[in-house]
Formats: structure tokens, C-alpha cells, sequence
């Protein structure tokens, strides 16, 4: 992800038994593998509700190198990286994403995102959601251009002596990406519609929502460059913003610019498309939880207006014609009519459009799109001996991630297509029995972020939708 940490691990990190283990697994012998979870005591969050899945699927699922993964996975993100507080009836969740001890709005909404089906019997794992979302209300309204934060509020940044922009106490990165605001929209949403419980959206929630829509529309930058700038003193290109940090040039068409993407990379043209996308959906979340809820229907109509403004946009600026698979969605714009065709394997991505509701699956334009992300025409799509699969320029070239994976399964109704990737997976892992952020196209033992829990946690998300949407296709790897 975004510290440019690079744990690339060796073929040595598979120790002798690990590798008989997984020999003897696919060679349909039985092999005991081991849990590599923390020790019971040192669980940060425990919950009876989760074991009790982990216990059904592990047997329902024949395949014991995917039902330990399944254990290993699923609850990572409860075992090692929530920080659960409630004083005096307020629940506070600080959320770390794996090796890099700060809070991303983005990651720490999609790793409780699995949990959420359990919520309405689980008082206890309900209680941490919410903490979820009022940690990330009060995120947001600290800095709605900051990506990342501290759990302590008054402790600096190891980036502020060498980020050109306005870093505040608390926060650990300011990186301005829409998916950020986006996300914790879609959590809350979700958390309201599984529950009914309207506790957690108070006034501080609603003056979050509201930062979101002046902030979007500040990024529509209709009237001038807006707010935000960032520069890095890097080598690293992509950590750094162009022309004195506001980026290049942009026609102010509706749309919303986002100087990063969700691989905390910098875009090329400000309008991240799947991004804006995301925007449109989480704005007509929002405005549905503020005509139920809070009773605005001045800020619900001012969401819904912005949202119907973007997908305007969208619908005349978001596309291009590709010479081999026709009308599709670009990843990036400018509105001058540049465009960049590729796909990044982080979310949103072109390719989970439909998992995040903003088009159906069934999309001409998503279909063709999908062929083009899954061809040799996106740059960022590997192809190797030990898989195939999306990555994009953060991990570098070859360089594939499960995420990608994950998503081209979640978007699938292929039963092949699903089982293949499925098997890509379960071979990424090298024998640690983890998710990674990414891994070698030739050779899985090659790896980045042996403790990246987004991926551990989306790899549990996966297979619950799998044990749903379709059994037989589970117990038949």
C-alpha cells in the first residue's frame, strides 16, 4: 500500500514442512495445517459469532489448504489490528491496516466489511462497527483530504518533513483520494440498512456527511484549483503531485478530481473514473440515510444533486473506443477528451463496478471493459507461470495482486473462471497462509506485505459469497 515498505519475502520464507504440507495437499493426501493465528490471549477482538463461521466453512469445504486459509484470513483483521475502546457509551474503533501502524478510511471500511452479516446477532461485533464508523467520522472531520490517521490525535507524521502540504497533529498521510470518503459512506449505509439502528448517526456523522459534499465539490474545481496540494520529496514519481501539487489540467465537466488512486499512487488525469463512480453511489447512500434518518432534506437533495451531476458527466466523459473490444469505460480522464485505458488492482477498480453497485454486471460497456482489463491491452495485467492477474504500478511490473484476483471472482458468474482464480489464490500464499498485497507472476514465494490484512480479510469475504452464491463450486475445489 502506500509506505513504500517492500517486504519482498524469498523462496526460504516456505519452510520444509510448510512445503511437504502443500505437496502432499494437492497431491490429495491429508496434511495438518497448522493455525496461523495469534495465540487465544493475544487476539485483540474475540468474538464466538466469527469462530462458529470459521468452523462451518473449514467443513463445508473439502479442500483443506482453503479451509485453513479460511482460518487463517477471515478474522485477521479482528485478531490483530482493531483497537476496541467504549467510555461512557461512545465506542471508539481504531482500525490499523497490517504492518503500517496508521488508520486508512478506505481499508479499515472494507476489513469489518465481511463481519457485517454477523452484526444483527453478534451485539458485541455490532458494538465495534459502530465504533468504526464514529472513528471515521471524526477522521474525516479532522482532514476530509487525508487518507490515513493515528490512533493518538496530537502525534506527527513521519511524512511531514517531506510533504509539501497542510499536515495537521493525527494525521499519518494526506494523500486526497475520493474512495476515501467514499467508503466509510458505504459502511455506514450498510451497517443501517443490516440493523435498522440509527445510533451512530448523530450530529458529528451528519457534519462528516456534509465535509464530504463541500469537499466533493471543491474537487469539481469549477471555480479555481481548490484547497488541496501535495507534493512529496521522493524519487518515487507516483507519491508525488504535478505542477506545484494540484496536477495537470482538468475541464471542469462535473466531474470530481482525485489527485491519487486507491493504491495511493498518483493518477495522470484527475478524473479517476471508477472513482467518480463510487462517488455517485455513495451520495445517493447518503442521501437516502438523511431523508430516514436526520430529517435534512436540504443536504439529502444537495447529495442526490451531486450525485446526478457526476454520472451526467460520466456518461459523456467516461468513455473511449479501443480499437479491439470496442466502447469501454477509460480508468482515467482530463474532459479535454485524453483518456488512459488500464486498470489498478485496489478498489474501486473498473473491474468491481458491480461489486460496488455503481453498474450491473450485465453492462455492455462493463463487459467489454472487463475483456480489455483481463487482456494484455492494460498495461497492468500480468500473466505468468504461477498466475494471472491485475497490479498495477505501486508493487512495480509482474507483479500481481490477490485483491485483483479476489475481484474478478466476486464480479464472476463463471464457475471456471471462479474455480481458476480460486486456485490462483490458494497458491499465492506460498505456504504462510496469508493473502499478500502482491506476488511474483512466476513465482508466488516472491511476495510484498506479509500482513495486509484488506487482502486476508476480502479473502474471507470471498469465500462466504462463494459458500452463498454458490456451494457446490466450493466444495468442489
Amino acid at each position: 500500500m502506500t509506505t513504500r515498505r517492500k517486504f519482498i519475502q524469498s523462496g526460504a520464507i516456505m519452510t520444509a514442512a510448510l512445503a511437504l504440507q502443500r505437496k502432499n495437499a494437492f497431491a490429495g493426501l491429508v496434511a495438518d495445517f497448522e493455525s496461523r493465528r495469534p495465540p487465544l490471549a493475544e487476539r485483540h477482538f474475540k468474538t464466538q459469532s466469527v469462530e462458529e463461521v470459521i468452523e462451518m466453512v473449514k467443513k463445508w469445504t473439502p479442500n483443506q489448504e482453503l479451509g485453513w486459509l479460511f482460518e487463517n484470513c477471515f478474522p485477521n483483521t479482528l485478531d490483530t489490528t482493531v483497537d476496541f475502546e467504549m467510555t461512557e457509551g461512545h465506542v471508539n474503533t481504531y482500525v490499523i491496516t497490517g504492518d503500517i501502524d496508521a488508520m486508512w478510511l478506505r481499508d479499515s471500511s472494507a476489513q469489518v466489511w465481511p463481519y457485517l452479516p454477523l452484526i444483527k446477532k453478534d451485539k458485541k461485533l455490532q458494538q465495534l462497527i459502530i465504533g468504526v464508523i464514529n472513528r471515521q467520522a471524526e477522521c474525516i472531520l479532522l482532514d476530509p483530504y487525508a487518507n490515513a490517521f493515528y490512533k493518538n490525535r496530537s502525534k506527527e507524521s513521519e511524512w511531514k518533513k517531506t510533504d509539501l502540504t497542510e499536515m495537521k497533529p493525527g494525521i499519518h498521510e494526506r494523500k486526497w483520494e475520493i474512495d476515501s470518503l467514499c467508503y466509510p459512506v458505504r459502511l455506514a449505509h450498510k451497517y443501517w440498512k443490516t440493523t435498522g439502528d440509527t445510533g451512530p448517526f448523530n450530529r458529528l456523522w451528519k457534519e462528516s456527511i456534509r465535509l464530504i459534499v463541500r469537499t466533493f465539490k471543491e474537487q469539481q474545481r469549477k471555480t479555481g484549483e481548490g484547497p488541496y496540494h501535495f507534493q512529496r520529496t521522493t524519487a518515487w514519481a507516483t507519491d508525488g503531485v504535478p505542477l506545484s501539487g494540484y496536477g495537470y489540467p482538468v475541464k471542469p465537466v462535473g466531474l470530481i478530481c482525485s489527485m491519487f488512486r486507491p493504491s495511493d499512487d498518483a493518477t495522470i488525469f484527475p478524473f479517476l473514473i471508477p472513482s467518480n463512480f463510487f462517488a455517485v453511489v455513495s451520495l445517493r447512500q447518503a442521501a437516502e440515510m438523511l431523508n430516514a434518518i436526520s430529517k435534512d432534506v436540504r443536504l439529502a437533495n444537495e447529495c442526490t444533486q451531486l450525485a446526478n451531476e457526476v454520472e451526467r458527466a460520466l456518461r459523456q466523459y467516461a468513455t473511449a473506443v479501443h480499437p479491439e473490444f470496442g466502447k469501454v469505460y477509460a480508468y482515467e480522464v482530463n474532459g479535454f477528451g485524453s483518456f488512459n485505458l488500464m486498470d489498478d488492482a485496489n478498489v474501486p477498480s473498473l473491474l468491481s463496478l458491480p461489486y460496488l453497485g455503481a453498474v450491473p454486471k450485465t453492462d455492455p460497456v462493463y463487459l467489454n471493459t472487463r475483456r480489455l482489463i483481463l487482456s494484455a491491452e492494460n498495461p497492468f495485467f500480468f500473466k505468468g507461470s504461477a498466475a494471472e492477474g491485475v497490479g498495477g504500478p505501486h508493487a512495480g511490473l509482474n507483479m500481481i495482486w490477490p485483491l485483483g484476483i479476489m475481484m474478478r471472482a466476486l464480479t464472476s458468474s463463471n464457475d471456471a473462471e471462479i474455480k481458476q482464480c480460486l486456485k490462483w489464490l490458494i497458491a499465492s500464499n506460498a505456504g504462510t497462509g496469508f493473502m499478500h498485497e502482491s506476488f511474483n507472476k512466476d513465482d508466488a514465494s516472491k511476495f510484498t506485505r506479509k500482513w495486509f490484512a484488506w487482502a486476508n480479510t476480502m479473502f474471507g469475504e470471498l469465500i462466504m459469497d462463494l459458500h452463498a452464491r454458490k456451494p457446490a463450486l466450493l466444495r468442489s475445489i
